[in-house]
């Protein structure tokens, strides 16, 4: 029994490769042909290189894009290099032209360079040789050469050397029926390597090339499939054959292609052609014996004559008379648009005009007369695959059929107008008129019909699908000029689908403004790790938290040495993801516990250990939480505190009681425990510290230097920058003759220019603010086959379409120069931070530290990200990056955007007192005394949000000592009222609200300002975000004030008690709610019955960036918000001057026992080491000063006096 490989349906052979020998100087005159000579002596027999016969070279009658020069290599041919020259002596030569080969004389295919290049650079004179080595070589009998451009003050003038070899093969013919046996033995041993290669050619779109089986039943299949190579592989005899691999395209145009499967190491290269997929296969031998069937070992060659319409200007015209009574036509074509013309003819007899064309990839014939459609017909379907398809028409006897690819369909007749027709732009073949074939190499010496534009005697489609340039799973379309990328789904933009739509970290989200909740993170940008969802905790740091699944506590049952118990954690993340999170995060971090009881772990001191857990590389460890490496401990062990000291762990003592033993970090893999409980939390990892990696150059000639980039096909680079300098250049890579650079040309212009081979290119983006105001800026630019991008900040971008028929290889050999130039131009001045390279970060700090004039880091954020602190939060410079301290803000989290809320029932208040001026007063001097006997109350600022139903209700309630005080309530009638008392012996103020019933139970905000006599109220209902009432009222003033009892109404309210929700409250800088419920232990609250923190205040703002606009899941850290508040200040300009208010109580619910205090503030109060402390350093970078409305901080040492 051996193995063996059936071949069939197609011409193959074996060849030999390295050959660089001259082809065309031995071949006699006769193997020349051309399209037309100037004369006798410009003859086409005359371009040899370096030769002067005759008039020194090849001209043709005519210099035009039609001429052709022929060279017969008298058999086939391996080709790896063409030269060029001029005309001997003259001003005749060619600039450029197309290289062409065929092994018939007909059908010839059109050699190209990296798949897009067709066009070869010629000669700037007559005498110097331009040669080309053929990046692939070509197979071919066959040569043409076609001038495209020549030198304007001549004409076309050449001169020819082709560099090969003879081809040597043993060639075998296929009809469809006939096929080659091969049978071997296995060697006596496994084989390194095996190689199995052969070249074919083919008229036919599908069929089996190649089938492999071994004694084990396994098959490998290569099958041609419209004109693509497939790989299928059945593993066994029972087993179906699944696709493992598709390669090529339009395989089947009558030219050789090379395929090959190569095995190295269990690992299998396919190559079609030049492109290769790396697989994994099985094993195959490479020893053949050949048993012969029914082969002919000859190739016939099919000779067909097809013409290209290439342009929107190319048409073909033929003599047809066209009756109406009997019609016969016929044609093939093949496109990849889905509409165009493909003929159109006037009938005999005025019966109207024939139009056949694509519509929506089918064909339509409509006959038009008098300007209406009298016959409309559609046949056929999906015609724009790019595959030979057939039309006919017929008419006979009155009878109209029309077929698409041999399938007939059934006339429609309809009116309507005449339609408009797009042109035709693919092949065409065979076309009969009335059963004669039309001979299109007449056509093309002009000998009959007309035509312009064509390319004749060979088809020019080319698949620009294959292989795709799309990335990341975006799906190719294409028309007969370009091609598109469908991008949906895959999480990546741009026109090849290249670019990442998500952002690199949490850490990124957060500084554009994101709060906690669920993201698309992708780590690695354009490179090939996909975009997970990960839960961003945004606190003071943004932490990445990957899930998995097995949170909830897990009962484990005792196993015995066979049948363990396995407890296995899958996490959200791939291990792909997974670890390439974990590399890029400044610190991870994972906590899974096991409690034991009666449990033995390790079976310490000296017993094999019962339970292991497995790493990410799949060793065994033995040793816990907090012990080291290979210890078999527990932390317990290593501190000497274990219950039973006679173990190492407190599950090894046998113990009637639960012991929670904690696993060791980073462990994407399960433990395997005996018996107990095992739960584990999300692996939390810190974002990466790349989004504040940064190098200041202080210079414009200074530079850090790294490795060459290689973005060959695809290019992305993203940075932030900072500057005053007006210009100067980013970076810069330069290569022989291509480069790339970005660079500030201008306070407001960034150009992104760089050359592939087709000359310099441009992509300029102007921004209306200039850019040099030292804060940070985004700039990111892409370079891909179809376009280049560049964008800056927000502003509209800038997009130019790259050349479609240009070089596309991006080949750089030098250092990328980064805040410098090799150029010698202008340096960059400021700082560049997150420089991204195709989805890679570059160290700039690591660099920076060891290069001079170059400095790591870069200080100075609030100025660009001080915006992001909300609702009067004050920006904090870190060396990377921000926080934002909330101190003076009622509102918590990260950027002081999160309402601090609290549901009240009867019997809850919430008491903030100020400290008695009795103990100031006691140290005080005359001038002070006299100053306190002076205050007078000058203005306040109160805020807060609520939500209720009750009315009538006391919402918030301020006294002082002299029986001052203001009160926020809603009436019976649930209007809102502010009442005012400013002096003893007059009446209260009411200002009463006209806004409708507040009582509804929707969220209400309600803003106070008092200055002097002028009060101003404001009521904001959340839902219907628009203001209600917007109202002044002018107060008298007060001087004295005397005691007494609380005003009865007010005492009334508050007996009711209040049933709600209030949220961010804030009197003056004083938030009394926040400091309850966040701080109740180091402020001077006092809080009667039960309060927690609730969301009852939050107005739900949405993220335009996140997956989810809610989520669940509670912050792992920390606390939310960054900083206490000020919890015991007074605003140094603020009305309370002298401090004429002695007590500040906030009641909600009726607080049933109201405290006055009283606080004289002396104008030189002292502040706290903590408040000094919190201070932030002086920077031109923090846009959030010292507060001249901020309060000063009291002393530890003052007291409090109750009245």
């Amino acid at each position: 029994s051996g193995s063996f490989i059936y071949m069939s349906n197609l011409c193959s052979s074996l060849f030999l490769e390295g050959c660089d020998g001259p082809l065309v100087s031995s071949l006699p005159q006769s193997a020349f042909r051309s399209s037309s000579q100037l004369s006798n002596s410009h003859g086409p027999g005359y371009a040899k290189l370096n030769r002067r016969d005759g008039a020194g070279g090849w001209s043709p009658l005519d210099s035009n894009k039609y001429q052709w020069l022929e060279i017969d290599l008298e058999q086939r041919t391996e080709i790896t290099a063409v030269a060029t020259q001029g005309r001997y002596g003259s001003s005749d030569w060619v600039t450029s032209y197309l290289l062409m080969f065929s092994d018939t004389g007909h059908n010839w295919r059109q050699y190209r360079q990296e798949d897009s290049i067709g066009a070869f650079s010629g000669n700037t004179n007559a005498d110097s040789v331009v040669t080309y080595k053929l990046q692939q070589p070509v197979f071919a009998q066959f040569l043409r050469v076609l001038p495209l451009d020549w030198n304007p003050n001549g004409r076309v003038g050449l001169r020819l050397e082709a560099y090969g070899c003879q081809y040597k093969s043993d060639v075998a013919s296929f009809d469809g029926t006939s096929y080659l046996l091969f049978s071997f033995d296995p060697p006596p041993g496994p084989s390194a390597k095996d190689l199995l290669t052969a070249n074919f050619k083919s008229v036919h779109h599908s069929g089996i090339l190649i089938h492999m089986e071994d004694q084990h039943g396994h098959a490998l299949t290569m099958e041609l499939l419209k004109g693509k190579l497939f790989l299928h592989l059945r593993k066994g005899t029972a087993g179906d054959f699944h696709t493992t691999a598709s390669l090529g395209s339009l395989l089947d145009d009558q030219h050789w292609h090379h395929i090959s499967i190569e095995r190295l190491r269990g690992h299998v290269n396919f190559t079609v052609d030049k492109n290769t997929q790396r697989l994994q296969l099985p094993e195959h031998q490479s020893h053949f014996q050949i048993n012969q069937g029914n082969v002919s070992f000859t190739c016939a060659e099919a000779v067909e004559v097809p013409l290209t319409f290439a342009s929107p200007d190319s048409f073909l015209q033929l003599p047809w008379a066209v009756s109406r009574d009997s019609v016969s036509l016929s044609l093939q074509f093949r496109t990849w648009n889905r509409g165009g013309l493909l003929m159109t003819s006037e009938l005999q007899h005025q019966a109207g005009t024939l139009w056949i064309y694509l519509s929506d990839a089918r064909i339509r014939l409509q006959i038009h007369k008098a300007g209406r459609i009298v016959v409309d017909i559609t046949a056929g379907s999906a015609l724009n695959d790019g595959q030979w398809h057939s039309v006919e028409l017929s008419v006979r006897r009155g009878r109209l059929i029309l077929a698409a690819d041999k399938a007939d369909t059934s006339t429609t007749t309809t009116s309507g107008c005449r339609n408009l027709f797009s042109v035709f732009q693919g092949c065409m073949r065979l076309i009969h008129l009335d059963g004669s074939l039309v001979d299109l190499i007449k056509v093309q010496q002009m000998l009959i019909g007309n035509f312009s534009g064509l390319q004749m005697d060979l088809c020019g489609i080319v698949d620009r699908c294959s292989p795709s340039h799309c990335e990341h799973g975006g799906k190719c379309t294409q028309s007969w000029s370009t091609f598109h990328c469908n991008c949906s789904n895959t999480g990546y933009g741009g026109a090849t689908c290249h670019s990442s739509v998500y952002e690199a970290s949490c850490e990124a989200y957060k500084h554009r403004g994101n709060t906690s909740g669920l993201y698309y993170i992708d780590v690695d940008g354009s490179g090939p790790i996909k975009p997970q969802l990960i839960y961003c905790n945004m606190s003071d740091k943004a932490w990445m938290v990957i899930q998995h699944n097995n949170t909830e506590l897990t009962k484990l049952r005792a196993s015995s040495g066979t049948n363990q118990h396995l407890a296995y954690f899958n996490y959200s993340a791939d291990t792909k993801q997974l670890g390439a999170i974990i590399s890029r995060a400044e610190h991870c971090e994972q906590e899974l516990s096991y409690h034991c009881k009666k449990s033995r772990l390790l079976n310490t001191p000296d017993g094999a250990p019962f339970t292991w857990w497995v790493g990410r590389s799949g060793e065994a460890h033995t040793y816990w939480g907090g012990a080291v490496p290979d210890s078999q401990q527990c932390a317990c062990g290593l501190q000497e505190d274990c219950v039973d000291p006679e173990h190492f762990c407190n599950c090894d003592g046998d113990l009637d009681d639960w012991y929670p033993t904690l696993y060791p970090p980073y462990l994407p893999y399960p433990p395997y425990p005996p018996k107990g409980i095992l739960n584990g939390p999300s692996e939390h990892l810190l974002s990466s510290d790349d989004f504040w990696n940064a190098a200041y150059f202080n210079k414009e000639t200074s530079y850090l230097h790294f490795p060459t980039f290689h973005g060959e096909l695809s290019a992305d680079i993203s940075f932030l920058f900072k500057t005053r300098s007006s210009s100067g250049v980013f970076l810069e890579n330069l290569g022989i003759k291509d480069f790339i650079r970005i660079e500030l040309s201008s306070p407001t212009e960034v150009i992104f220019s760089f050359d592939v081979g087709n000359g310099p290119f441009e992509v300029r983006v102007e921004t209306p603010e200039p850019l040099n105001d030292e804060r940070w800026h985004r700039v990111k630019a892409e370079r891909n086959v179809k376009e280049a991008s560049l964008h800056v900040d927000n502003y509209p971008g800038a997009v130019q379409k790259a050349p479609a028929d240009g070089h596309i290889h991006l080949q750089l050999n030098s250092q990328l120069f980064v805040g410098g130039t090799a150029s010698r131009q202008k340096g960059f001045l400021g700082c560049i931070r997150s420089l991204k390279l195709n989805g890679k970060t570059l160290d700039l700090e690591e660099r920076a530290k060891i290069t001079p004039e170059v400095r790591p880091g870069c200080p100075g954020h609030c100025r660009s990200y001080g915006g992001l602190c909300q609702n009067r939060g004050r920006c904090v410079e870190k060396y990377n990056g921000f926080a934002c301290d909330c101190g003076a803000s009622p509102y918590s989290g990260t950027f002081c955007h999160k309402e601090v809320s609290a549901y009240f029932r009867p019997g809850t208040s919430v008491a903030y007192t100020f400290k008695e001026p009795y103990e100031l007063n006691r140290n005080s001097s005359s001038q002070s005394s006299s100053i306190y006997s002076d205050l007078t109350l000058k203005g306040e600022n109160v805020s807060l949000s609520f939500r209720t139903g009750q009315a009538p209700a006391l919402l918030l309630y301020v006294s002082s000592y002299y029986r001052e005080y203001l009160a926020v309530l809603l009436n019976r009638n649930g209007h809102l009222d502010v009442k005012y008392k400013l002096q003893s012996n007059r009446d209260a103020e009411v200002f009463r609200s006209n806004a409708r019933n507040l009582a509804n139970g929707q969220l209400h905000q309600v803003s106070i300002r008092r200055v002097s006599e002028s009060l101003s109220v404001q009521v904001r209902c959340t839902l219907h975000t628009l203001y209600e009432d917007m109202k002044a009222v002018f107060l008298t003033g007060a001087e004295g004030a005397e005691s007494g009892e609380m005003d009865p109404e007010i005492a009334r309210l508050n007996a009711l008690g209040f049933t709600g929700c209030l949220s961010v409250v804030q009197f003056n800088s004083i938030a009394p709610l926040k400091a309850a419920l966040l701080y109740p232990d180091t402020s001077p609250v006092i809080v009667t019955g039960p309060l927690t923190e609730s969301n009852c205040g939050s107005s739900s703002s949405s993220s335009p960036y996140a997956a989810e606009t809610t989520h669940s899941l509670s912050d792992h850290f920390g606390t939310v918000g960054t900083g206490q508040p000020v919890v015991n200040a007074i605003s140094s300009d603020s009305a309370l001057i002298g401090g004429v208010i002695a007590v500040v109580i906030f009641v909600i619910l009726a607080a049933l026992a109201v405290m006055a205090r009283f606080l004289y503030r002396r104008k030189e109060t002292c502040q706290t080491p903590e408040s000094k402390g919190a201070k932030p350093d002086d920077s031109p970078e923090t846009p959030f000063n010292t507060d001249p409305t901020s309060q000063s901080i009291i002393t530890d040492t003052q007291k409090e006096y109750f009245i």
